[in-house]
């Protein structure tokens, strides 16, 4: 199904991809959160076929809100994570697909569908699809910090306090790089990368990354060690002594 519902997404996100006219919109008063054509007509496209297929089953989008459920099963979709880069016209925006049983996700789907990369995890499947090969997802071994490659969309995103953080944290890493969103976590997944540190983030924009990392072997949590899946901040590794390294810097706001 989340297959399916990625296909649908993406179908519907690429009609408008670098065209000039996208319907751009400004959700935030006093900034800047833009939702466009696209992002509208991709949940609408997921939440059609669930509709028809799985009607028990609730929903959680970005863009149309919580639709109640009788399953016990949640969809959390993002239609377009990284609506600012769509805007741009790069391509690190995805479409984020994740079913959550209650206590967090069991499965997600990270879905490029301009370059033709899936990132799939949960439900005993680790692996990338691009232009029809599949491969196993797996993250790399990362023993300290002083070696690591740190992703983030900071300085967007956060608070003076959790961006003092993140900085104590990118001082101890090798390298850092900004603004890739959803793509940062199935780079890490894909073992290209070792840190991923973000705040502010809602459910649908952790839950499909925590199922891809968690399968590939890394580990996602909030700044405090906790689940992260309801959102907030979170940080995400491939190795777990770099999680270690990171989180004892984070929980010290």
């Amino acid at each position: 199904m989340a297959d399916r519902l990625a296909d649908a997404a993406g179908q519907a996100a690429l009609r408008h991809f670098r065209q000039r006219d996208i319907g751009l919109e400004n959700k935030d008063r006093d900034g800047f959160d833009p939702v466009t054509r696209a992002d509208r007509e991709a949940e609408a496209a997921m939440r059609a076929l669930l509709a028809a297929a799985r009607p028990d089953d609730g929903i959680l989008g970005e863009e149309e809100g919580a639709q109640t459920g009788r399953s016990g099963l949640t969809w959390v979709l993002d239609p377009i994570d990284g609506t600012r880069a769509f805007v741009a016209g790069a391509v690190s925006w995805g479409v984020l697909i994740a079913l959550d049983a209650g206590d967090g996700p069991v499965m997600g789907l990270i879905d490029q569908p301009f370059t033709g990369e899936r990132f799939r995890g949960g439900l005993g499947r680790a692996e990338h699809s691009h232009n029809g090969t599949t491969s196993p997802l797996g993250v790399r071994p990362c023993p300290d910090l002083a070696q690591a490659t740190l992703m983030t969309t900071f300085p967007e995103v956060g608070t003076l306090a959790e961006r003092a953080r993140f900085d104590a944290v990118k001082a101890r890493c090798r390298l850092t790089r900004y603004g890739l969103d959803c793509y940062a976590y199935a780079l890490l997944a894909l073992g290209q990368v070792d840190l991923v540190i973000e705040a502010g983030l809602a459910p649908y924009d952790i839950q499909a990354p925590i199922a891809v990392v968690e399968a590939a072997g890394g580990r996602i949590t909030d700044w405090s060690g906790r689940p992260a899946h309801r959102g907030g901040r979170a940080v995400a590794a491939g190795d777990p002594r770099v999680h270690a390294q990171a989180l004892e810097i984070l929980a010290q706001i």
